[in-house]
Parts: structure tokens; sequence; C-alpha cells
């Protein structure tokens, strides 16, 4: 009986080892999968970025790794991202729905959805959102507004020790509030705090051995204990948030007069009402504002929380910054857009604080939804594509010692601005992040407000240099500050 099942357990092991050749053979190099879990061992639980970057520089451009049986194909470096999603725009538009995604969005809304349905969200979602203002100066009065009470938070604390995160978080949540509810929150609301919290836990999860276990294993994890569950209840209290705030818009909202984003998006519910095909559904409005709630909430406070950090860490740069905006603000004028070009050090410092960060270092997956050649090779539809943003901003063919914060890079010979084509923060190609200009605007309006009013210092005995919470994103650890008021 022995030898029999010896021999059953071999031709099953040769069975595994011949079906994965065959899938591997057209695939880009990598390291040897593991029968069952494939290259999961390998990869770095907190931060597989870290792994992404070693595999990289042995493997080069483009590679391939396993989460389980599923073949990954890692986009590395700047050049390789470039010729995937600008080259071959189209064939990299897709996203990979994993098991965790699917679970959360049931393929709806902006960002993990495919075809004509994720086509119809995002035309709508840009137009609409333009209408109101994103990508116009009119939208600059809102984050000014925000920016105003933010201020005004931090000068109520008198100098004193505080943790900034949280009203930050609540502060860049309000402005895409504002466009897609038509209202903004008080920031000390506890459920509304609770959300945001929700949503950071969440973004931290993405990348996790839980994260990925989840998606190789879903049959099984889904009966079991774990963080994934701490993740799908966030989601549906996020959800339900949402919900309650769609049917609050029904009640109220006159159809000739839409007041903001979900508004427009009921119009086209009505409109469409007698096509048994529309992609404008309840729940499509629902997952399409939780993916705007959360996309305008996670990296923007996260990219700010940096700034921060940064200015606290390096006092000689945020002297100078502040000396550069009181020559062209003064100590009253509002900042706005229009200044951008006349303060270069202070843009240059911003754009230095989105490399160093990388809040966003895999991307989100993309997926190939047909067979595609790339670089020599064969993509197979249906495999997983990571889009390894990291490697762009750590690139050392296009930065001069990337593991240093240095603003200068982005200086030329005169002091004036100069950009770096490898600064992909927001992505790049079809899937780009929609809400890059609002973003951008937001980080702009609210960092140099910060810098006009305050200066920003560690509390009496404590001292830098702020660790990270490693995950999905890149985000520092909870401090706690002093901001000055300067006048």
């Amino acid at each position: 009986m022995l030898p029999v099942l010896l021999a059953a357990v071999l031709v099953f092991l040769a069975y595994l080892y011949i079906s994965s050749w065959r899938r591997r053979r057209h695939l880009p190099p990598g390291p040897a999968p593991w029968p069952i879990i494939g290259n999961l061992h390998q990869i770095n639980k907190l931060a597989p970025y870290d792994t992404f970057t070693e595999l990289g520089e042995k493997y080069g451009g483009v590679y391939t790794i396993y989460f389980g049986r599923n073949p990954t194909v890692v986009l590395y470096g700047y050049d390789t991202l470039k010729e995937a999603l600008l080259g071959q725009a189209e064939d990299f538009s897709g996203r990979a729905i994993l098991p965790v995604f699917a679970r959360i969005a049931r393929r709806k809304g902006l960002v993990f959805s495919n075809g004509p349905h994720w086509y119809h969200q995002r035309r709508f979602s840009l137009t609409t959102l333009r209408n109101f203002g994103m990508g116009k100066r009119s939208i600059e009065e809102r984050v000014t507004e925000e920016a105003k009470f933010l201020v005004e938070f931090f000068r109520l604390r008198n100098g004193k020790p505080f943790n900034p995160g949280p009203e930050v978080t609540a502060a860049v949540s309000n402005v895409i509030c504002s466009i897609v509810f038509g209202d903004r929150f008080d920031t000390q609301d506890v459920t509304f705090q609770t959300l945001h919290n929700m949503i950071l836990e969440n973004l931290s999860f993405l990348g996790k051995r839980g994260f990925q276990l989840y998606n190789a294993f879903p049959e099984i994890l889904q009966w079991l204990p774990g963080e994934h569950n701490k993740i799908f209840l966030n989601a549906t209290m996020l959800q339900k948030f949402l919900t309650d705030l769609i049917e609050n818009h029904i009640k109220t909202r006159d159809p000739k007069c839409p007041r903001d984003f979900v508004d427009c998006f009921l119009n086209k519910i009505d409109e469409e009402a007698g096509n048994p095909d529309s992609h404008f559904t309840i729940e499509s409005l629902t997952m399409t504002t939780f993916n705007l709630f959360i996309a305008g909430t996670g990296t923007t406070s996260s990219t700010l929380r940096w700034l921060l950090k940064f200015m606290m860490e390096n006092p000689e740069i945020q002297k100078k910054v502040q000396a550069e905006i009181d020559n062209v603000l003064g100590t009253e004028k509002c900042p706005s857009l229009e200044h951008r070009v006349s303060l270069p050090y202070t843009d240059a410092v911003i754009h230095e604080a989105q490399r160093y960060a990388s809040v966003v270092p895999n991307g989100l997956p993309h997926a190939a939804l047909q067979d595609i050649k790339f670089k020599g090779y064969i993509i197979p539809k249906g495999t997983q594509i990571v889009t390894f943003l990291h490697s762009a901003l750590y690139d050392k063919k296009y930065w001069d010692k990337p593991e240093e914060f240095n603003p200068d890079r982005f200086l030329d010979e005169n002091g004036k601005f100069m950009k770096n084509e490898a600064l992909l923060p927001f992505g790049a190609g079809k899937r780009a992040c929609i809400g890059e200009a609002l973003a951008k605007t937001e980080i702009f309006i609210f960092f140099v407000s910060f810098l006009q009013k305050f200066n920003l210092k560690f509390p009496p005995g404590e001292k830098g240099p702020i660790g990270l919470i490693e995950g999905g994103t890149r985000d520092p650890k909870p401090f706690n500050m002093c901001a000055e008021c300067r006048f």
C-alpha cells in the first residue's frame, strides 16, 4: 500500500511540475516557484516592494513571480513601465480583479472593473468631476476653504504637541466629499474619523502577507479567521455609510438642479432606466463613490503627512521654503496654483516628497485581458501584472542617489523647477489616477498654507527620524508635532 501511495504522490508532483513548466516557458524569467505556494515564501511579508526591488536587480525589467499557483509579471524600472503603460497602453489597461477586490467591489465602480462597465464609469466620472471644478480654478476655492479650517486647528494647538494625522486626513477627505456629496463634515466627528482609520487600515493591508495568501487561496481562507476579515468588515461599514448618504440624496434631490456628483449619477440612472444593459445602477453608484472616497482621501493625506515629517526632520529645508513663501506671498495672501511657478523650491520639495515617499509602491494590479506580446515574451490572458511604480521613483538611471531626500534634483542651474519624466506617483496610461489634478492642488495649497503660518518642530525631547508603516502603502508612523505660529 505504501509504495502505491508514494507513487501516487510522485505522479502528482510530476504533474504539478510539468504543468507549471508549460505555463512558464513563454513567460519572463524569475525565481523557480515551489509547488502550491509559488514564491510566497520569498516575498517580504510586510514590504513586498523590497523583494520586488531585489528581484528586479537580478532578473531585469520584466520578470515573473508566483503567488500560489498564479503567475504575476512585474514591470521593473521606468523604461519598462513607459514602454508598457504608454507604448502599449491598450494592452496593459486591464485591471486584475483579485479575490479580495472581487469580494469588496463585485467588479463594479471605477477601479476594480473592466470592459464596458469601466469605460462608462470612467468617462462619466471624469466629465462630471470636471463640471464640478476638478482641474479648474473653482476647485481651488474648496481647497482653500478647507486649508483655512486646518490652519485654524493648528493655531489652536498653541504650539503644544499633537498628532496632525487625523485632522489632515479629514481635511483632505472633505474636499472630495464636497464634490461627491455636496457638503463637508465636522472633522472632529467620531464616525468620520473612524471611517478614515478604516481607509488607512485597508490601504495598508494591500500587499501584506495576508493579502497575498487570501488571493492565492480564497476558497480556504474565506472560512478561516485572519486580518482579511477585518478588511472586509471595514469595507462593508464604509459602503453602508455611503449608501446612507445616497439614500438621503434620493429623498432630497431636485433632478433639475443637481447639487453634486451623486445627484448627477442619480439623474443618469433615471435616463437609462429603460436600458436593461445600463451600467448605471445604485450598486455601481455605491462602488464608484466608494472608490472616489478612498482614492480622494488616503494617498493625498499620506503625502501631506510625509511633507510634515520631512520638514521636521530637515529644518534647513523648511527655512528655505518659508523664505521663498514669504518673498512671494507675504504673511496673509492665500496660496493659489498660479503662485507655483514663482515658488520653484517649494514645488521641488513637494515633488521630491512624492518621489521619496512612494506612497503606493506597487501600484494597483493590472491584468492581461488577452495574450500580450512584450519584450519578446508572451504574457497569457488572465495574468496579473504589477506596475512597480517604486522602481521608477528610485530608478538610478533617472535619479542620482535616489535613497537621499534631495529637492535640488528638481531644480536647474538657474533655480527654476525642472521636471523628471520618471516621476510617476499617479501611475500612467489608461489606468492613471483620475484625481491627479485635484491631488496636486490639495498638496500644494495645504503645504504652502502650513509653512506660511507655522514653524513645524518635534516636541521637546523627541527627534526623528520617523519610522514607516509597511504594507501596500508607505505611510509615516503616527507622530506628534508642534506647530508654532510664525507671526
